[in-house]
């Protein structure tokens, strides 16, 4: 666990202590967010963040790699695939910050840099479907790929107001990094070192260097170099954790065993998913592109019912908290203690989500949203 810690610690200040840097670059070369009919910020806002959170992700992989434990997960090309795919994706949603890319061309840059993290074995080997199935080699590329571009997309859907997107992704990520050092430490013999566990060690690290500088009001947006970067580092942690567990090692509990291995995966990204499928699905019914933008994601949604922008961020991040590190307690406690502390948890948020625009403090509330016309 003490190396883990030492590479969070390095991320997470590599990832702070470069941001300012980057922040000059983005003014000097002007890449600034414009103020967009769809957009929550008034004033234009420098962007290029993702470049320092891929700089903190590098600096807490190469330490990883030097460390006497966690070396031996170096063994193999997963991690190097994994860096590799995230400067590409990195590099593509840098260039995008500058001069806004089409539609396409993003998406074959993001193909390529998810094909670069299958190729360093990264894949889903298996679909813990109750039993391990494991489908022809094709097939198991094309669905780690295509899992890698949706949670690129989903993240970059939910990047919207100051701090969400690396909230929620640090929050999924530090209930991977649970999910992936329990499961791991039930093998046998035990083996708590694993590209999983070093991946979400190395994010939360990243998310936690860049929160301090992007929470509202934001000095640096990650833009798309940081919500593409984030969303394939995401994705990389799920597929690791996923991709080879079996239903034995998540719970004794045959019912569980059948159903947790996918929901709690599922459940730690449920939060850009949702937002994603519900954005598609608008969209498409409306007989527009997916990649029509809107001003009815969750949250713009969340302005919309009365709260605030740090509230708005703050109940989002604990949505992500109950339902994802919710969905892992079910496998590190027993099922008549996760189940009732999960329902109170989820009653509470939804609570705080629904009263809380009709309550006064201290004889005020926060200014109700209207979008720009």
């Amino acid at each position: 666990m003490r190396e883990y810690l030492f590479v969070i610690l390095v991320a997470m200040a590599t990832t702070f202590l470069t941001v300012p840097a980057i922040r000059q670059v983005a003014v000097r070369w002007g890449a600034f967010t414009p103020v967009r009919n769809r957009d929550v910020h008034a004033v234009r806002i420098p962007r290029l963040g993702g470049v320092a959170i891929l700089i903190g992700y590098a600096a807490g992989t190469m330490v990883a790699s030097r460390l006497p434990f966690l070396q031996q997960v170096f063994e193999t090309r997963e991690l190097y695939g994994v860096l590799g795919g995230a400067a590409l994706v990195c590099l593509v949603g840098a260039i995008d910050d500058f001069h806004e890319l089409d539609p396409f061309t993003k998406l074959g840059g993001q193909l390529i840099a998810a094909a670069m993290v299958a190729w360093g074995g990264v894949q889903m080997y298996s679909v813990p479907l109750g039993t391990v199935t494991v489908l022809p080699t094709p097939v198991m590329v094309l669905l780690t790929i295509f899992l890698v571009l949706l949670s690129i997309n989903a993240v970059n859907f939910i990047d919207g107001l100051d701090g969400l997107a690396a909230g929620v992704v640090g929050i999924a990520a530090i209930a991977f990094f649970v999910y992936s050092y329990f499961i791991s430490y039930t093998y046998n013999p035990p083996n708590v070192f694993t590209s999983s566990t070093v991946i979400s060690a190395a994010l939360i690290g990243c998310c936690l260097g860049f929160l301090p500088h992007n929470f509202y009001p934001a000095r640096l947006f990650m833009g798309d170099s940081g919500a593409l970067l984030l969303g394939l580092l995401l994705a990389s942690a799920m597929i690791s954790t996923t991709g080879g567990v079996s239903p034995s090692e998540v719970s004794t509990n045959p019912i569980l065993a059948m159903l947790l291995p996918l929901a709690v995966p599922l459940s730690i990204i449920l939060l850009p998913l949702l937002d994603v499928l519900l954005a598609v699905i608008r969209r498409v019914s409306r007989g527009q592109s997916p990649f029509t933008a809107d001003k009815q994601h969750l949250h713009h949604r969340m302005l919309q019912i009365g709260h605030g922008h740090r509230r708005a961020v703050l109940l989002l991040w604990a949505w992500t908290a109950v339902i994802g590190l919710g969905s892992v307690s079910f496998v590190l406690l027993e099922t008549r203690i996760a189940a009732p502390a999960f329902a109170v948890a989820l009653l509470a948020v939804a609570a705080l989500t629904w009263h809380l625009p009709r309550a006064h403090v201290l004889g005020s509330r926060p200014k109700r949203y209207r979008p720009r016309r």
